[in-house]
């Protein structure tokens, strides 16, 4: 097993429980604002109250690191669920996980990673089941807007050049703590601002305080687990393992939400367990 295989499989199922979260507040009628406000306003605590704890909270490049991924976290975060309220989870999720390639490009690029026939492989078929999901299934089936496209792909793109910024970060020296506290310097207010400017105040429906605590205590934990892994291994690895949450929502978008389980549907997810089993053997 690959050196931090175990805390990205961690990570994997975090991402998961999150993703499936998201789609919960969206259904709920939690709008993309609100739900981020709220979970900044939990998250941001509790990987500071982590640093402390563990006391590996350090200012310097590590913290500089995260500052830069919260700009991109939000706008990646925030295009993702603006997506979910009109895509099924089962097509928008896995699509937004499958940011790893760009991670993955990154790393071999400019890290000097190893770009073996593995990960080639990897890559073909991560792009592969990227359009069997987007071509969707029946037409009676959920379908996504060509408004949710546009968020999803741009939530995509961001979402890996932020998981390669979290490689930097740790090589950089920075803990998991460090680099996470940067980020929530940065996230948090802009999603608060954001959140004041949109109602003019901030009104957030009962219903949504309680996804953003569970959003907040996930991705808390799924974070914590990917960076710790990152600071023992490659990004172009471990990023993609951690990215296959998709499985886990989808799964649970066709059992609890009753989602269309067709066979196009079923080949992208096929396709892109085989993009991590190559990927985690390169």
């Amino acid at each position: 097993m690959a050196e931090g295989m175990e805390l990205a499989l961690g990570a994997m199922m975090f991402y998961g429980l999150a993703d499936w979260v998201f789609k919960r507040a969206a259904a709920c009628g939690v709008q993309a604002h609100h739900f981020l406000a709220l979970q900044a306003l939990f998250f941001a605590p509790g990987i500071f109250l982590y640093g402390l704890t563990t006391n590996t909270l350090a200012l310097g490049p590590p913290f500089a690191w995260g500052m830069m991924a919260g700009v991109l976290m939000f706008v990646a975060l925030y295009n993702f669920a603006r997506s979910l309220a009109s895509g099924a989870v089962s097509i928008v999720a896995p699509v937004f996980r499958l940011s790893f390639a760009i991670t993955v490009a990154l790393a071999v690029w400019l890290l000097n990673e190893r770009l073996t026939g593995w990960k080639l492989a990897g890559l073909g078929a991560s792009l592969v089941a990227l359009w069997l999901l987007l071509a969707g299934g029946p037409a009676s089936a959920p379908r996504i807007t060509k408004s949710s496209v546009l968020n999803i792909l741009v939530a995509t793109v961001t979402m890996g050049i932020v998981s390669f910024i979290y490689k930097l970060g740790v090589i950089a020296g920075g803990g998991p703590a460090t680099v996470l506290t940067g980020q929530a310097s940065i996230f948090l207010p802009l999603a608060t601002l954001f959140a004041l400017k949109r109602d003019r105040g901030f009104h957030p429906p009962p219903g949504a305080w309680r996804h953003g605590v569970t959003a907040a205590v996930l991705l808390l934990f799924g974070l914590v687990m990917l960076l710790a892994g990152l600071a023992r291994g490659e990004a172009s690895v471990l990023v993609p393992v951690a990215q296959m949450s998709f499985v886990v929502t989808a799964g649970l978008g066709f059992i609890f939400l009753r989602e269309a389980l067709t066979i196009r549907k079923g080949l992208g997810l096929a396709f892109a367990i085989v993009a991590l089993t190559c990927l985690a053997r390169s």
